[in-house]
């Protein structure tokens, strides 16, 4: 049981920590979108012409905040779940298809990070140069000159799915621990984050 307790808790720390500062990340990113939406509305009705890159940088935004909330909204429950079956089974079974609920996740994860690095960040359009993202300030950075690669778009999917991992596997221990009866042990995951931001 300390084998596990000792893998959980460095993991549950890393996580809480690197998901404060994701959120913070996802929240600038989020501001940073609807700027560029409604600057790309007032642009267009108002003066009749909207800039051509807001909208590949509100996309930009986009990804980034899905890629660094889902991880936050997985660890505290927060997708939409189906949970009629595992109220209705005894409270061994429900934790149990829990267990096996998130371990099939694990496997789910692992394609996608195969997919996310393969198919999106290292893929001819994750190589490829953004069409209206430039530098500011006529930086040039790596083969796109001032243009904005496509990696930094695409990479959102892959650091996304990394962070769901990470997560995938503290849940598990959790739920091992739990099936264990040592479930009194845990500190609730708000809990644990509260923990981090505070030190």
């Amino acid at each position: 049981m300390s084998v596990l307790f000792g893998l959980l808790w460095p993991l549950e720390r890393l996580n809480a920590g690197v998901l404060a500062i994701g959120r913070i990340i996802a929240v600038a990113a989020l501001a940073i979108m609807v700027c560029l939406i409604l600057g790309q509305v007032f642009f267009r009705y108002v003066m009749n012409d909207a800039p051509n890159w807001t909208e590949e940088g509100a996309r930009f935004g986009m990804l980034w905040m899905t890629g660094l909330m889902a991880p936050i909204a997985y660890r505290q429950g927060g997708f939409v779940a189906i949970d009629m079956l595992e109220r209705a089974l005894p409270r061994m079974l429900a934790a149990i298809l829990i267990l096996g609920i998130l371990i099939m996740s694990f496997f789910v994860l692992i394609v996608m990070w195969d997919k996310g690095l393969n198919n999106h960040v290292d893929s001819i359009s994750g190589r490829g140069c953004s069409s209206t993202l430039r530098w500011p300030f006529g930086f040039e950075i790596g083969k796109c000159g001032a243009k904005f690669s496509n990696y930094y778009q695409y990479a959102a999917l892959w650091v996304g799915v990394n962070l769901l991992i990470a997560v995938n596997v503290e849940l598990i221990l959790r739920q091992i621990i739990t099936l264990l009866g040592q479930g009194d042990r845990l500190t609730r995951l708000g809990e644990a984050d509260e923990t981090v931001s505070a030190s």
